[in-house]
């Protein structure tokens, strides 16, 4: 029997994800016929650290998984569950993601103290986000808003919607699924309104890229559609050279063209008070080559002042 120690954040959200992964892992083994055990191991990243400042001041890329592929590298761990939009563009030498599950809901969603929606929320209602990337679009569409920062777990920002007197606060659907929280959802904004951060509601399982085992495992796990659409994202957040600190969002969905997959990709750069936006979408099959056509689209029209303005 091969025992395989999971690696994950010690966040509720980050357990809850990682328990449900090693349960369907549990039951693909019981399929496959293979004897695994599976044993969890909490570690604490840097940005699960440093809680009083905004993700896009702490600065530096993997903020949420550094700890975590250390603990890879060492053999503390043989795989470990990620959110897929705290994974940076580039993976370090040796390791790969072995997997992408079926996506969540990919999309933002409001949370208002009285259950209204963003259009029915008064004039200069104070909204809590720590994420450039919704501020951007939410002061695109709503100048009016008072942006604040919020920061901390599923269950310390709720509370804080109350407590610090916020009117709403913005959040990712998948986190209040998996948590069970989606009865606290108002209102889910259209992608269309608030692009979601690259591979926002997909997982990503992380390993050694020389594990035969875990590698074999895992390509049995892997749900292509997702990883095709979330390739895509990744391939157009690497050749901008972002990360979660910086106003970037895209999301590919796939269609099919005579029995081939095809890709529809919207991508967009925008500066932290919404008052520049650049957004376009494109189609393809290769997942690699959409992303870095779409980013030299935008790179044409400005997007690396943008993003050189934000970083400065």
């Amino acid at each position: 029997m091969r025992k395989i120690v999971v690696g994950t954040r010690q966040s509720a959200l980050a357990l809850t994800q990682t328990g449900q992964v090693v349960e369907q892992l549990r039951e693909l083994c019981q399929k496959l016929g293979i004897e695994c055990e599976f044993e969890l191991k909490k570690i604490v990243t840097k940005g699960d650290r440093i809680l009083d400042v905004t993700l896009s001041k702490v600065g530096g890329k993997g903020l949420f998984v550094k700890e975590i592929e250390q603990a890879l590298f060492d053999g503390e761990i043989d795989m470990a569950v990620h959110s897929m939009k705290d994974m940076p563009a580039e993976l370090p030498e040796g390791l790969v993601v072995g997997a992408v599950p079926h996506r969540e809901d990919p999309r933002d969603c409001l949370i208002t103290s009285g259950g209204v929606t963003l259009d029915e929320l008064p004039q200069g209602a104070k909204v809590g986000t720590s994420s450039l990337r919704r501020s951007c679009q939410l002061q695109n569409y709503r100048a009016d808003l008072q942006i604040e920062s919020i920061r901390g777990n599923i269950d310390s920002r709720l509370k804080k919607l109350e407590s610090e007197g916020f009117d709403a606060i913005l959040l990712a659907a998948a986190g209040l699924h998996r948590t069970g929280w989606q009865d606290r959802i108002s209102e889910y904004l259209p992608t269309e309104l608030s692009l979601p951060a690259v591979g926002q509601g997909a997982l990503c399982v992380e390993c050694r890229g020389n594990d035969e085992f875990v590698l074999e495992l895992l390509k049995h796990f892997n749900h292509e559609p997702t990883a095709l659409a979330v390739a895509a994202e990744r391939s157009f957040l690497g050749r901008l050279n972002g990360g979660c600190q910086v106003p970037i969002g895209a999301y590919a969905s796939l269609g099919d063209e005579g029995g081939n997959p095809v890709i529809t990709l919207t991508g967009m750069v925008g500066s932290p008070d919404g008052k520049q936006m650049l957004k376009e979408t494109m189609t393809g099959t290769d997942p690699d080559k959409l992303g870095s056509q779409l980013a030299d689209t935008l790179i044409r029209q400005g997007a690396v002042d943008i993003l050189a303005m934000v970083r400065g």
